[in-house]
């Protein structure tokens, strides 16, 4: 750790001035670090007048701050709803790419060095100006030497190495920050700060935003009058250069020119709204950042999407979890929203049930006697992420993104159409999912998994009793019971023993009657003693006893 620190010592230094210079330089004293890197006291208190702004605005200003890694950093954040309280969520959001034009000589040289050839080679003509510019990369127009025109994608310069190196640190302080800040151990920040590495070096890898595009367009690939991806030139694309057919459209932030070209807001928020719920509910895998900038729309109202740096992928139970959440929300049962919640995330094992159907009761009240279709789908579903945040129960990444999505959706839809239902345009989808969910043959495939896996279960169970046995035996099983219980178990072994004693003799009784029945048959004769019928009376009684064991059972509650 020590030597990470003196490799990295002058952007430690500018780590730690940006957290005292935005009002946290407490943290900076909690750590221990002020004296890693000399900070003398003035530079922690930090400048007055930024105490009297927002713990979010503060965040915001800390991030924009640092540069690339901490803004994409922040905007990634800004889709956990179920990690973040809304106030800050909602800074996060205006977090903006402050960066500076790539020099052309240093795009020429990345795309000459990744494509391996010279640039006027590959491309008939390149505009040296971009066409946007962000923290990670920038975007130019080119013609290729066939005549199409395309969009090419161009990394940064040492950008990757620049956003290990704050990686590492920022790895660095989180796990410094466990051992020192109960809070940081309570929140488990490595594992945050890991989930957010993996998102962030993602986007690093052009190749990967590449096949999030082809994967989309197939799905929508018999839909090509409602849905436009553009294509991938896989050629001349590598993990640090992408390039993609260019298609010209009007952006959905646009509303002057798209009414002036004769386009209808209503039929394009119905399109938008209907193309997401099909990625999210039955695709499973969806663009996850559908702003006004990274959706167009082309002659016919066809929608063009742009930019899968972020995508989010949801597999088959958790999409069954998130509509029976949204299912439960429409209905407002408490007792169906905290099953959801449980089912979808992974619940500590002090979780307070009782506390947590409190909240969902309390946040129920907000919605109570609202029409669902008036109701903020996004709102509510990071609604109930943000209990379940409070309760430490952590939502998957793909399932809070969803939310997001949700959020960006209706602020999109809203600027076309103020009047539109989401909830009513996605409800033909929950139900599809609803008839898919309890469709027989779905639920026989299901019974069959379930029974191959108990299966499994009982023909190891011997093996497994015989391994508990041998621990035991050995004394490595230790096994503490509270005195004021002991006697309830005890009961309650008696009650076990007494039924096991009863189906050991219901079982020796059954053999001694079957072999009654076999010699009967053998010989031929009636198997009278002392002139009883006995293989009838037995039977009777073997019946009478099995009855009352299986009444038994039932009666215990534990079949």
């Amino acid at each position: 750790m020590l030597n990470k620190r003196i490799r990295h010592i002058q952007r430690y230094r500018q780590i730690l001035i940006a957290f005292s210079r935005n009002g946290f330089g407490y943290i900076v004293k909690e750590l221990g670090l002020q004296k890693v890197v000399s900070l003398p006291e003035r530079v922690l208190k930090g400048k007055k007048e930024i105490h009297s702004k927002t713990t979010g605005e503060r965040i915001r200003l800390f991030l924009e701050e640092l540069g690339p890694t901490f803004v994409k950093l922040g905007q990634i954040a800004s889709t956990r709803n179920d990690l973040i309280p809304q106030d800050i969520i909602k800074e996060l959001e205006k977090l903006q790419d402050q960066v500076g034009q790539i020099p052309y000589a240093d795009i020429q040289e990345i795309i000459e060095r990744e494509l391996g050839e010279p640039i006027h080679t590959v491309f008939k003509t390149f505009n040296q100006e971009p066409l946007a510019a962000a923290s990670i990369g920038q975007v130019h127009y080119a013609v290729l030497q066939n005549g199409e025109e395309v969009a090419v994608k161009v990394q940064r310069p040492n950008i990757e190495q620049k956003i290990h190196t704050d990686l590492e640190i920022l790895m660095n302080f989180a796990s410094l920050a466990e051992t020192r800040l109960d809070w940081a151990k309570q929140y488990k920040i490595t594992e945050i700060i890991e989930e957010f590495k993996t998102s962030i070096l993602a986007e690093l890898d052009y190749t990967l935003e590449g096949r999030n595009a082809h994967k989309i367009a197939m799905n929508f690939k018999n839909d090509k009058e409602g849905v436009k991806v553009p294509d991938v030139h896989w050629e001349f694309t590598t993990e640090r250069v992408l390039t993609m057919e260019f298609v010209k459209g009007i952006k959905l932030d646009e509303n002057v020119q798209l009414v002036q070209e004769g386009y209808q807001p209503k039929i394009i928020a119905e399109k938008l709204i209907h193309n997401l719920f099909e990625q999210i509910l039955l695709d499973g895998f969806f663009h996850a950042d559908p702003h006004p900038g990274n959706v167009m729309v082309l002659p016919g109202h066809q929608l063009l999407f742009m930019d899968f740096g972020m995508v989010g992928r949801l597999t088959p139970l958790m999409k069954e979890h998130l509509t029976d959440m949204i299912i439960a929300l429409a209905r407002q049962n408490t007792h169906a929203i905290v099953k959801a919640i449980y089912r979808m995330g992974v619940v500590p094992d002090e979780v307070n049930d009782d506390m947590m159907r409190a909240d969902i009761e309390e946040l129920r009240d907000k919605y109570y006697d609202v029409p669902f279709s008036q109701v903020s789908l996004g709102e509510a579903v990071n609604d109930l992420f943000s209990v379940a945040s409070k309760h430490q129960i952590r939502i998957p990444a793909d399932l809070s993104l969803v939310g997001k999505t949700l959020i960006t959706l209706e602020g999109t839809v809203e600027r076309l159409d103020p009047d539109i239902s989401i909830v009513k345009i996605a409800q033909p989808f929950g139900k599809r999912l609803i008839k898919e969910k309890y469709r027989p043959k779905k639920i026989a495939e299901e019974v069959y998994e379930q029974a191959d896996d108990y299966k499994d279960i009982i023909l190891d169970f011997p093996e497994h009793v015989n391994a508990v046995y041998k621990l035991i035996r050995k004394g490595k099983v230790p096994l503490e019971i509270s005195v004021s219980r002991v006697e309830m178990i005890l009961k309650k072994l008696d009650r076990i023993s007494n039924r096991l004693s009863f189906s050991i003799v219901l079982l020796s009784f059954s053999i001694i009657m079957v072999g009654l029945i076999i010699g009967s048959s053998i010989s031929g004769e009636s198997s009278y003693f002392w002139s009883f019928p006995v293989i009838e009376i037995g039977f009777v009684v073997a019946v009478l006893m099995f009855i009352w064991l299986i009444f038994a059972i039932f009666r215990s509650g534990r079949f």
